[in-house]
């Protein structure tokens, strides 16, 4: 087929794709007369993945297929190569977008009795538009209220293959304990997760616009944060263990 092995042909497709890529991605590559199998392709995968053992970066298979990315250890040095000033979430978005890949399907109203405060308008836009979140459906009660869940796009920035992936909530055990700076396996935050309170009898649930109402950062120097504030604009937003910066149906 070539004087190269596969799997360092399918080392340079992967550096040079800066994306993740699937095995009949990969196959399409090859004229017909010397396109490998799909298992030799998954053999040399798994070939590449050992080589990598005792390098900087690592081979990890994401919902959208595999891809080559740096290792999270190294991600505070390597993320000051962008001027851009890193992405930040405030906690408000962090917690909303930990309910909705743990409760999935979820309704906004859901969402804000467990919470506790409104989720205003400006936070769920931003996660629609880094595509982290689309709605899946609508709850069959008056209103029609929209059922939300996680995209393709939310596993592939988190390093996952599928939801199944998430950290579950045993291993969660001191839900207020955990820190922003957590990691998924793929490197990036875990979100903090708020705990699930009994139904109140409160007659309104209060808005995050509210100081008072808005959950603190651990970080001493940061502030209280409302759920639209401090979300970068959705073009800054990039997952700081990617080499490069990187459909949205997923199964569990």
């Amino acid at each position: 087929m070539s004087e190269y092995s596969l799997s360092s042909i399918l080392e340079a497709v992967l550096l040079a794709a800066g994306r993740p890529v699937t095995v009949e991605q990969i196959l399409e590559l090859f004229e017909e007369t010397q396109r490998p199998t799909a298992e030799e392709v998954k053999a040399a995968l798994a070939e590449l993945g050992q080589t990598c053992a005792d390098r900087a970066f690592e081979l990890r298979e994401v919902a959208s297929g595999w891809r080559i990315q740096v290792r999270p250890q190294f991600s505070d040095v390597v993320s000051r190569l962008w001027q851009e000033r890193p992405s930040r979430y405030s906690r408000a978005l962090l917690e909303t977008l930990a309910l909705i890949a743990y409760r999935q399907p979820i309704t906004r109203g859901e969402i804000e009795n467990i919470r506790g405060v409104t989720v205003s308008s400006s936070l769920m836009r931003t996660l629609h538009e880094r595509n982290w979140v689309r709605v899946v459906g609508h709850r069959e009660v008056p209103g029609r209220p929209e059922l939300l869940g996680t995209t393709r796009d939310f596993l592939d920035y988190f390093g996952l293959r599928s939801l199944d992936d998430l950290p579950t909530l045993a291993e969660l055990r001191d839900l207020d304990d955990i820190k922003v700076q957590l990691e998924f396996p793929g490197g990036a935050p875990v979100p903090a997760i708020p705990s699930l309170p009994a139904p109140s009898d409160a007659p309104d649930a209060v808005s995050d616009s509210d100081p008072g109402a808005a959950l603190e950062d651990d970080s001493p120097d940061e502030e209280s944060t409302a759920d639209d504030e401090d979300d970068d604009p959705p073009g800054e937003a990039q997952a700081p263990t990617l080499v490069a910066a990187p459909p949205d149906s997923q199964e569990r």
